[in-house]
């Protein structure tokens, strides 16, 4: 299976209010200036290079990924310590934390209950991209 990229060729604005929503006291001079907002623009930075897929799962909610989320993935960059991938590790997809420890790589999940992936040369993996951005519904 191989990831499609996005292409868009038209770019739908919605509005967009440039006084913050207050998520504690309100400011009683906040300005309710209208202005538009490209999702696409907001997030996605390399559009020929990304793609979206649904988590499935509970390993990564530590992060912020519950199950069903809509993932973002850029396969522009290069993933680096720390970052959340989506990788092909021997045939199955996942999404982890990349994190080296003495050098050495480590897929970690973001939940007690899942213990972290030490990576060993007869394993193969494949990493499709980093992720971005998650899509989470609250209702």
């Amino acid at each position: 299976m191989k990831p499609a990229p996005i292409i868009s060729k038209a770019t739908l604005k919605y509005p967009f209010y440039q006084s913050p929503a207050a998520c504690g006291f309100t400011s009683p001079a906040a300005d309710y200036l209208q202005d538009t907002l490209s999702l696409d623009q907001l997030l996605i930075r390399h559009p020929a290079a990304t793609f979206f897929a649904r988590a499935q799962g509970c390993s990564m909610e530590g992060a912020g990924i519950f199950d069903g989320d809509i993932l973002i993935i850029d396969r522009s960059l290069t993933p680096g310590d720390g970052d959340v991938i989506l990788t092909l590790l021997d045939g199955e997809l996942i999404v982890k934390r990349l994190v080296y420890r003495n050098g050495k790589p480590r897929l970690h999940s973001e939940h007690p209950d899942y213990p972290p992936i030490k990576l060993n040369n007869e394993q193969s993996l494949n990493v499709w991209g980093v992720v971005t951005e998650v899509i989470h519904h609250l209702r």
